[in-house]
């Protein structure tokens, strides 16, 4: 990966990259990137993990939720999921709908990482799911398209506010050392960004801008000819990205579940990430036409689709018994303090008439 991004950055003008071109070689390098290699991501022998790696519920909560919304005639029995990992949702998802259910469904998994569609298949061998390299292969379809943790993976520039002036931070490289410089802001699309999202830095400010967001956006609602679509990420609003206590932007990476301030360290090895921009999402979903029915936060929306339901009502005093454990798993993810609150759901239509009441049938 080191000489790859060397050559990058040397053949690049000036010599020196954007933030967006490294982020995309250091997860996305076919050979070299991150969620690319053949090497365990999520859960304890890891980098990081996520609500589905706690606790089958939360997969089971959504197919039980998607059949609710799939019997009121407006959307199809056909489940696609972006950024699958390592399965362990799908398999929570077609274990619920394969016991409880009982009715046909069409899964389709699409996966960029030919490690994790491996992982994927051997999960998954007792289920019928399609699986798919691309949104440009899925033809499109009537249902649901669902990702979790999708959109704070993307690539993103970095910009920060000095002396009353913007500037694009990029990457350079001497002695094969990576180092930042800054640069005069000239890139259109980015000031077109800020003034869509009527964003003004305050000096010293750094903030992510997530360009690639809206190609992910068109992509999604080309590959949906009518239904929903489900994004569960962390972010913050506009007003929330102004807050002082965020002036210096949110990237960062993840190493072994140690939060790395410098993401330019262990290029190929460790996760990056970033907050995601919500009303730039809701904004540039509308001009998709996939039109907002509600933002929750993940614990709000998993109470809403019934999980205090699935609380078992007696009492086990064995702390290692399946109820003991159920339980405990369903309070984590609607505790305010658990990992769910920091989380949101946001819900978008296309060519349908939801509203947050019908969405949430009681």
């Amino acid at each position: 990966m080191n000489t790859f991004l060397k050559s990058l950055i040397t053949n690049s003008c000036n010599e020196l990259i954007s933030y967006a071109d490294f982020i995309g070689a250091a997860l996305y390098h076919p050979n070299y990137g991150y969620y690319m290699k053949d090497k365990q991501k999520i859960g304890r022998l890891g980098d990081f993990i996520t609500t589905s790696n706690i606790s089958d519920l939360y997969g089971r909560m959504m197919a039980k939720w998607f059949f609710n919304i799939c019997t009121n005639g407006q959307i199809d029995p056909v489940f696609c999921e972006i950024g699958a990992g390592n399965g362990r949702f799908a398999e929570a998802f077609l274990q619920e709908w394969q016991e409880t259910i009982k009715t046909p469904l069409k899964y389709i998994i699409v996966e960029s990482s030919p490690y994790h569609r491996k992982l994927q298949r051997e999960l998954l061998t007792n289920f019928s799911i399609v699986q798919v390299e691309s949104l440009c292969e899925v033809e499109p379809f009537e249902g649901m398209i669902f990702s979790n943790e999708l959109f704070d993976a993307l690539p993103v520039h970095v910009i920060e506010k000095v002396n009353g002036n913007l500037f694009e931070v990029m990457i350079g490289i001497k002695d094969n050392e990576l180092f930042e410089q800054k640069v005069l802001l000239t890139n259109s699309d980015i000031l077109f960004f800020l003034q869509e999202c009527k964003m003004e830095l305050r000096e010293n400010q750094r903030i992510e801008v997530p360009l690639a967001m809206e190609k992910m956006l068109r992509e999604i609602s080309q590959s949906l000819i009518k239904g929903m679509v489900v994004t569960a990420d962390y972010g913050y609003t506009l007003e929330e990205w102004m807050d002082p206590r965020r002036a210096k932007g949110s990237l960062r990476g993840y190493f072994q579940h140690q939060m790395i301030n410098d993401v330019l360290q262990h290029p190929g090895e460790m996760d990056i990430t970033t907050h995601i921009h919500f009303d730039y999402l809701i904004q540039k979903g509308e001009q998709a036409e996939l039109e907002l029915i509600s933002k929750l936060r993940q614990d709000e929306f998993l109470l809403k689709a019934g999980i205090l339901k699935e609380l078992e009502n007696h009492y086990d005093p064995n702390p290692f018994s399946e109820v003991s454990k159920r339980n405990r798993a369903i309070r984590s993810l609607i505790m305010p303090s658990g990992m769910s609150s920091y989380f949101h759901v946001v819900i978008q239509q296309k060519g349908i008439k939801l509203n947050e009441r019908n969405v949430f049938v009681e």
